[in-house]
């Protein structure tokens, strides 16, 4: 996997011009075997590239990404191409008329927008093998699964096609991707990086996140993006707790020895450790589905009733359900969302709290069960419960044996700068 500081460090230096770096992505992503890539933007990029190029030469810079080039999940307007979400719906939508927000900011800090990447349909899944074009594929063993929703977001670094890509992040979207194919992950609080330009699945939730091949490389695009400043907690000891429970238990015991590992490390740089239970958070969690599932049909509701046939069989069966849910199951879902995720923050007693992004690695594509584990909710009850909260989140690979394994770090009292440096030093230390 590719470094976005050493990427930027051979752009800077001179010893990889933006032109040598885009053709060689491009070349990358046409070559690709996981099938992350929707469309590529080459004619473009290429042209783009050949201008930071000639900037180089005059030793100008366009902005803190100058000449990296960037993947764009294809749920996010790119001006010129088109959004499809992974739907057949969306095959002859026209080309988008604008960038999304994200896309504009990345532009003006200097980076080349390559492409569209793979989504599971509509972002309606954690699994990554839902969508118009086929399952995607993990870089680590091709027939299994990348996690979604941002699926080709998570491949295309982890295979070392890009060093920095765009998700969104509605209950798992970013985190559950980087844990099964073994990068790194940033979801903001909601609305930390803008949402316009991006086709909802739950506006309560609808996130726009960062994937790349390490914390540090996170920091740093971020940074890029007007990151937020320090917390104030000055870079002393923060409180880590380790969440416990049976919520919090994994089905693949080697995901609770990533968890233990990532405690192990960050008490030996530090920082105070201790178990933490998280009271109501099943209660919490089960509003998830709830508000998600009204959300999204309030969107699909006029689409499902017309051209149902041609949302793929799993978007379908998720959506019907909600056709005839009373409003009140709604109402009475965000009321306890909002009692809940006031009160469970108050009974932490802890800066950040440590878990494990998922509870099974990556499964076949395909399956619904392994070893008698149903696969989409361990895909996704530990990351949503952050969503609901609205809880800055890092996940962050931990090395081990086999297969990636992932572990969450949420701040509970501090933001992303402070989540950030705290994951680069994590990594250091496994």
């Amino acid at each position: 996997m590719l470094s976005l500081p050493a990427l930027l460090q051979a752009l800077t230096s001179g010893e990889l011009s933006p032109t040598e770096h885009v053709d060689d992505v491009l070349a990358r992503l046409e070559r690709d075997e996981t099938n992350c890539v929707i469309e590529l933007d080459a004619e473009r990029a290429r042209s783009r590239a050949a201008e930071l190029t000639a900037l180089s030469a005059r030793g100008e810079r366009a902005g803190p990404l100058h000449g990296v080039a960037v993947g764009i999940k294809d749920l996010i307007d790119v001006e010129g191409l088109p959004t499809r979400c992974g739907s057949r719906l969306l095959a002859g939508a026209a080309p988008a008329g604008a960038d999304a927000p994200v896309v504009a900011m990345l532009r003006a800090a200097g980076a080349v927008v390559v492409g569209k990447l793979h989504t599971h349909e509509f972002a309606y899944g954690p699994v990554g093998d839902v969508a118009a074009t086929g399952p995607a594929r993990n870089p680590h063993d091709l027939s299994r699964v990348t996690g979604g929703s941002s699926s080709g977001s998570a491949a295309a670094v982890a295979a070392g096609h890009l060093a920095l890509t765009v998700g969104t992040d509605t209950g798992a979207s970013v985190r559950t991707p980087a844990a099964l194919c073994g990068v790194a992950g940033l979801k903001p609080r909601r609305g930390a990086l803008p949402g316009a330009g991006v086709f909802p699945l739950a506006e309560s939730f609808d996130t726009v996140g960062l994937l790349a091949a390490d914390a540090a490389s996170l920091a740093v695009a971020r940074a890029a993006l007007g990151g937020p400043a320090r917390s104030g907690a000055g870079g002393g000891p923060l409180r880590i707790g380790v969440a416990r429970g049976d919520w919090w238990r994994p089905h693949d015991p080697v995901l609770g020895d990533a968890v233990d590992a990532a405690a192990a490390a960050l008490a030996g740089l530090g920082h105070p450790v201790a178990d933490q239970g998280t009271p109501g958070v099943a209660e919490l969690a089960a509003t998830y589905p709830v508000i998600v599932g009204a959300e999204a049909w309030a969107t699909h509701r006029e689409w499902f009733t017309t051209r149902r046939d041609e949302y793929q069989p799993a978007t379908a069966d998720r959506l019907a359900p909600h056709a005839d849910g009373p409003a009140h199951t709604y109402v009475d879902a965000r009321r306890a969302r909002a009692r809940l995720s006031a009160a469970l923050p108050a009974q932490l007693d802890c800066d950040v709290l440590l878990c494990p992004t998922t509870r099974l690695r990556a499964t076949p594509i395909g399956a619904t069960e392994v070893a008698g584990a149903p696969v989409r909710p361990s895909m996704l009850e530990t990351t949503s419960p952050f969503n609901l909260l609205d809880l800055p989140v890092v996940a962050v690979p931990v090395p081990v044996p086999g297969l990636p394994a992932g572990i969450q770090l949420a701040g509970v009292t501090v933001g992303e700068a402070d989540l950030l440096e705290l994951a680069g030093a994590l990594a250091n230390r496994l």
